[in-house]
């Protein structure tokens, strides 16, 4: 077996959480960095999570009534003009494209041919589907329109860090328009709680569910809700959001429609999304200082089996037993789907092969060697163990309890991050306790420290922001629904104004 140090990453979560991060991306072979700045290349392992989570999410966009559609990556200027709101909460993000052909001049390409309106680089794409929608809804009988687009965006980000934030980056948007307001808050609602399933129940992430302020909300929308996750040096990560818009972008778009009195109405609108955060968020909610931990049900390979083949006389015999339990396994099925797995052949030594898949949070690691053709059994080591915590089980019975073994896993993972959040979230009640909280006591290791403080609130947007600037916290969210939300009269910690109910502090990504 190749040497391997105590932990395959360093340095570990406990000495450099951000660096621990980037390390694990690596290792992991998730992605790298590429040649155009604050851009990445994602590699099939990373994308193959990516592709597992958008299957997922799909399906439950479509049992919810909506259907996918794409509209053009550049979006005319003159279009973001039109909802002044929306453009100033982009604005500085923005790439913009304006010339439309190159030309070689002493041996360089120079950009020639300037268009006559410049385009946006699409940041998001309110402005160019209302554009469509007002060419498609004319009567309520079009609506409500349940649209949603896969695709790729841009935001001129100047501090990137690989799924977290770059400058391009891929993920779902949907946008929606109705007939009335208590539609488009139902639509509203009903996928910030398709979000809330699937972290949870998906990725085994517990998110606290709630509305943003109005300091926090998206560029242009009456209310903005989130799902808050809390990943393992206690900061927040806005993994989702869903955005009631109101009649504001159909007014600057003229998506109007003919109501049922006959009359010209303009139509109620939401839009909704996430994106490829949601990978840097499982890594840094389950990831340990061997790797990542992938959740069963999103895991691009769920069961990994490896060959042991010390000698070439037994080779053949091993590898027939790895391929007919791999069918065996993939004859089961996993949450309605056959089990993913891989047979790892490779010509590389046990050992190597062993701490790849730790590092990439393979579920389960199956083991089969001569010894154990002889025996009858199959060494099995799960990733959420610790990496020589292996069992013997009995060969011809394992198949049919693997589906059991991994959704184990995936229980064990949600219950282990939600108990993490639970003892890192604080009743706070006074403006020093709240201060000592998120002040850094230890100066060797000042990130950790904090977490998600429970504390009233009846401040304004300028509090807010003065409170960013002195502690680095937000509220992330006002919570609507779990264990947090309770209605309770109280002081504001910030102000000392009346409070009606608490909300949620943290630091964040």
């Amino acid at each position: 077996m190749a040497k391997q140090p105590q932990n395959a990453i360093s340095p570990t979560r406990a000495e450099d959480f951000p660096e621990w991060y980037q390390q694990v991306v690596r290792a992991a072979d998730m992605a790298e960095n590429s040649e155009v700045r604050g851009c990445m290349v994602i590699k099939p392992w990373g994308y193959g999570l990516w592709e597992r989570i958008q299957s997922q999410l799909d399906a439950m966009f479509k049992a919810t009534g909506h259907k996918n559609a794409y509209f053009p990556l550049l979006i005319p200027v003159s279009y973001l003009e039109k909802e002044a709101a929306h453009v100033e909460g982009f604005a500085t993000e923005c790439a913009v494209v304006t010339h439309h052909r190159l030309e070689l001049k002493d041996g360089k390409m120079v950009p020639s041919g300037e268009l006559t309106e410049p385009f946006v680089i699409r940041p998001t794409s309110e402005t160019i589907i209302g554009a469509a929608f007002a060419r498609w809804v004319q009567s309520y009988r079009d609506l409500p329109l349940l649209i949603n687009q896969w695709a790729n965006v841009m935001r001129w980000e100047m501090r990137t860090r690989l799924f977290l934030r770059t400058a391009e980056f891929l993920w779902q948007e949907g946008h929606t328009a109705h007939e009335t307001p208590e539609d488009a808050m139902e639509e509203t609602r009903k996928m910030h709680g398709v979000y809330e399933t699937f972290l949870r129940e998906h990725l085994a992430i517990p998110v606290i569910p709630g509305e943003k302020t109005e300091a926090e909300r998206f560029p242009g929308a009456l209310n903005t809700f989130t799902v808050e996750a809390m990943v393992q040096d206690r900061k927040a990560i806005q993994a989702g959001t869903s955005h009631f818009l109101g009649q504001n972008f159909s007014k600057a778009a003229g998506i109007e429609f003919e109501s049922r009195a006959g009359q010209r109405e303009f139509a109620w609108t939401t839009s909704w999304g996430v994106s490829t955060r949601l990978i840097g968020t499982l890594i840094m909610a389950h990831g340990d200082d061997d790797g990542v931990i992938m959740p069963p049900r999103v895991a691009p390979t769920q069961v990994v089996i490896l060959p042991v083949t010390p000698k070439e006389d037994t080779k053949a015999a091993v590898l027939e037993a790895c391929d007919k339990l791999a069918s065996e396994i993939r004859a089961q099925s996993f949450h309605g789907e056959p089990i993913l797995v891989e047979v790892d052949d490779r010509d590389l030594g046990g050992g190597v092969k062993n701490w790849e898949w730790i590092k990439k949070g393979a579920p389960l690691r199956l083991e089969i060697g001569p010894r154990d053709l002889e025996k009858g059994s199959v060494a099995v080591a799960r990733r959420d163990r610790a990496p020589k915590d292996k069992e013997f089980l009995e060969a011809g019975s394992l198949a049919g309890r693997i589906p059991e073994i991994l959704q184990s896993i995936q229980d064990g993972l949600l219950e282990r991050a939600l108990a993490f959040r639970n003892e890192n979230t604080k009743r706070i009640d006074s403006m020093e306790e709240f201060r000592s909280y998120f002040t850094p006591s230890n100066e060797e290791k000042p990130e950790i420290h904090g977490g998600f403080a429970f504390a009233h609130w009846g401040g304004s947007a300028e509090d807010e922001e003065r409170l960013q600037k002195e502690l680095k916290v937000t509220i992330r969210c006002i919570p609507t629904s779990g264990d947090l939300c309770e209605e309770e009269a109280g002081e504001c910690v910030f102000t000392g104004k009346p409070s009606a109910r608490r909300v949620v502090f943290a630091k964040s990504y």
